[in-house]
């Protein structure tokens, strides 16, 4: 079907040439089983950045030709295709943005390990365009109903909360656990306040940059922090991490840079028999202390993007219990300042931990966070 609006479809592309462009899109088409979604709320990722940035995340996924960034979104459905029943116009939802092919053969799909899917279209992935854009074209099997008590800025953040609950679902339980986390940008500060939630303690988190682990101290009281310092061997950083918990080396630890120096520490950190998750992505070959994962049963494990999660992180955002999580929104640009939102996510010394550009006014919120 067509849908027809008088508001232009603008949408934040890079390219290339690592440009950033705020262009004007056709409306979309909605073909049969898909919604038509006003897109209100997006959050600014760092692969939104790093595609702008470096053009590419690895070796298989670079921009080749312009695309679309962004994918924590939330919206309104304003059409519906032929055969949707699930949703209706007026309808709030947030966005998975991972769409597999969910045929019988693939054996990804057909064993529930959708996110492995070879053939996955994950919008903002190219040649997928993304989901910053005012009007996007969603399969309704890949959309979930948003809460009336959650917002559309909450419903952005279940993207990134997904993306720890993914890594939580593989991990033994935290209770009374030493953790560690390895870096504080916004997955390490979500990583914190999960682990608090989940009963974890003592907590350390690392990071290079002062006034992120300050956000730490503020978020959770009594975290332990340790700013690394460049001169600093992965061992000496790792005699930081264990000084700094008493004593106590992690059990598990939550990698959330993919820097090789930060596996090192993490590695020569850790419990006899801990696990570490990478979390982080990185460069695409690293160095690690081998032997020291062997003779100490390290286990080492990795994850790519998430399944089945956009269900729990709305439950536990209902239950109140990680309401810390919307303080990381430090900055909200509307669409149209799209391009000044990659910037200030894209600058540290500006301040933003988590940026969100929105499209149209959400009661109770305002157009810039405090």
């Amino acid at each position: 079907m067509t849908f027809t609006t008088t508001l232009p479809n603008l949408a934040l592309q890079t390219n290339p040439s690592h440009e950033l462009n705020l262009i004007t899109d056709p409306l979309p088409e909605v073909p049969p089983g898909h919604c038509l979604i006003h897109i209100r709320c997006t959050g600014v990722c760092g692969s939104d950045v790093h595609f702008w940035k470096h053009g590419h995340i690895g070796p298989t996924m670079v921009v080749r030709a312009p695309n679309g960034l962004g994918h924590e979104s939330a919206g309104v459905v304003i059409a519906v295709g032929e055969g949707v029943n699930r949703y209706k116009v007026g309808d709030r939802v947030a966005v998975e943005p991972g769409v597999p092919c969910s045929k019988p053969e693939c054996q990804a799909c057909r064993t529930g390990m959708y996110n492995a899917c070879p053939s996955v279209k994950f919008f903002s992935t190219p040649p997928y365009h993304g989901t910053l854009r005012r009007y996007h074209a969603h399969p309704a099997a890949w959309l979930h109903p948003l809460p009336d008590s959650l917002s559309f800025s909450d419903g952005a953040l279940l993207e990134p909360l997904s993306v720890v609950m993914a890594a939580l679902a593989r991990l033994p339980p935290m209770i009374g656990q030493p953790i560690l986390i390895a870096g504080a940008g916004p997955i390490g500060l979500i990583s914190l306040l999960c682990a608090e939630a989940a009963g974890a303690w003592p907590l350390v988190v690392t990071d290079m940059d002062a006034g992120r682990l300050e956000w730490c101290r503020k978020l959770v009281s009594g975290v332990h922090t340790v700013q690394v310092q460049k001169a600093w061997t992965p061992e000496e950083t790792a005699e930081k991490i264990v000084q700094a918990t008493g004593g106590l080396r992690p059990v598990i630890t939550l990698e959330c840079t993919g820097a090789e120096a930060s596996v090192a520490s993490a590695i020569y950190a850790s419990a006899h028999a801990s696990k570490i998750h990478i979390i982080g992505v990185g460069p695409t070959t690293q160095s690690i202390p081998f032997m020291h994962l062997s003779t100490n049963e390290i286990d080492l494990q990795y994850q790519y993007r998430y399944r089945e999660t956009w269900p729990r992180a709305i439950r536990i955002m209902e239950s109140g219990r990680l309401d810390k999580i919307r303080s990381l929104v430090t900055h909200r640009f509307g669409l149209e300042e799209a391009r000044e939102g990659l910037e200030v996510a894209a600058d540290y010394g500006r301040g933003g931990i988590k940026v969100q550009i929105v499209d149209g006014e959400e009661p109770g919120t305002a157009a810039k966070a405090d």
